[in-house]
């Protein structure tokens, strides 16, 4: 099962050629990564449900994004593969999630970014794949995914990502 996260491109998201920008496409993953899996109490309940505007990604919202949390994610790696250049377009572009890898202390996340939902033909802009570490931050060691995260991540777990050109 995959997650649809919209995202909205900002016109300062375009480059001198009419689309989004390399560097920009990694805002654009972290934004939709963001929504997906962190919460945020001031929009999420205190129990880390998500109330927000994107009740798709409700269940896996389980990683305190606000200033201070116990628990910092590392980004460890990221590999992007540029399919076709995103124009700017009004409606959001849907940039679909699911988890390639569930490991100890690591989890990998795997993207797709797509024309807006709905649109056809659908375009596949881009895929992606990004190895974030999840670390203790008093320690600041590693920390192993506990039960109630394992269990929000776990229907979401598909086959990873295969590039094209490796």
């Amino acid at each position: 099962m995959r997650l649809h996260v919209p995202i909205r491109l900002r016109w300062s998201d375009l480059d001198a050629y009419a689309h989004v920008n390399n560097a920009e496409m990694l805002r654009l993953l972290e934004e939709a990564r963001i929504q997906a899996f962190w919460s945020n109490d001031e929009l999420d309940g205190i129990d880390g449900a998500a109330a927000g505007a994107h009740p798709a990604a409700a269940s896996t919202a389980v990683l305190d994004g606000r200033p201070g949390a116990a628990t910092l994610t590392l980004i460890a790696r990221l590999e992007i593969e540029y399919l076709a250049p995103i124009p700017y377009l009004r409606q959001p572009i849907d940039i679909q999630l699911w988890i390639g890898k569930l490991g100890g202390a690591s989890l990998d996340v795997c993207y797709e970014v797509r024309g807006p939902a709905g649109q056809e033909p659908g375009t596949l802009y881009a895929r992606a794949s990004t190895t974030i570490v999840l670390v203790d931050a008093a320690t600041e060691r590693p920390r192993k995914i506990n039960a109630i995260e394992r269990a929000a991540w776990t229907p979401y777990l598909e086959e990873p990502l295969s590039f094209a050109r490796k």
